[in-house]
């Protein structure tokens, strides 16, 4: 794929197929590129809600800090997703979001995206659909805390970003980045970063996954779905877009 194609609209290709005027609305949301740092932050919980923003490269997450000094991660935002749909209709941001890497943020006003949906019904339809991905994914990490074992709710995230990265990625070869430091991942995913480390040696162990350092090598992804009893209707499919429209 054309590495002038952008990750949102790599991203939003998932869901439909887009025209040259979809492609150049979508880049109206992209012209005001900002470069930040990793652990930078975008916006802080309670502030003012009147922007989105898009990532154009690199990583970020969201969180929630709780009174005892802990934080709760809510959702990894990946190159091509867009922060803030959830916070759309309210008038403070519900969580706060930093850059876990180098970032390109473009950042738009709400009534950008409005000036959109005005536009292009096609591009209204996706982007109702990726708030729904992100709501559902974020229903998934409900269950994973308060359903699944340690070692379920880490093979389960795992496969869960290898999918959601081949969206944007055509060649992962069952191998990807994933810049989270251990806090992060406890923090993602409820657990306390020994037992994070415990976990990934009972994966390696039964030969599931390899971690070195950031880099994560899944053998056969099929049997880490199987293991984890991962299935990806969650996060949204192109047919069923198509078959409403």
């Amino acid at each position: 794929m054309s590495e002038n194609v952008s990750c949102m609209v790599r991203h939003f290709r998932h869901y439909a197929d887009l025209g040259d005027d979809e492609i150049e609305l979508l880049g109206t949301l992209e012209r005001s590129p900002e470069h930040l740092t990793p652990g930078e932050t975008l916006w802080l919980e309670g502030s003012s809600a009147d922007e989105l923003a898009v990532v154009s490269k690199g990583w970020a997450y969201s969180f929630y800090s709780l009174k005892d000094g802990n934080r709760l991660i809510l959702d990894i935002y990946l190159p091509g997703d867009v922060i803030g749909l959830r916070e759309f209709a309210t008038s403070e941001h519900l969580a706060s979001v930093e850059t876990i890497t180098e970032c390109t943020i473009c950042r738009f006003p709400h009534k950008h995206l409005t000036d959109v949906f005005k536009q292009s019904s096609k591009l209204t339809r996706v982007f109702f659909a990726v708030a729904s991905t992100q709501q559902s994914i974020l229903v998934e990490r409900m269950i994973n805390l308060g359903r699944r074992d340690a070692v379920g709710r880490i093979a389960h995230f795992l496969c869960e970003m290898h999918t959601r990265l081949e969206r944007t990625n055509d060649d992962m070869q069952g191998q990807f980045r994933l810049p989270l430091s251990q806090q992060m991942l406890a923090d993602t995913m409820g657990l306390s970063a020994v037992h994070v480390s415990r976990v990934f040696s009972q994966l390696r162990n039964e030969t599931l996954v390899e971690r070195e350092r950031h880099r994560i090598r899944i053998p056969d992804f099929e049997r880490l779905v199987r293991f984890a009893g991962f299935n990806n209707n969650y996060l949204g499919t192109r047919s069923i877009i198509q078959n409403r429209d």
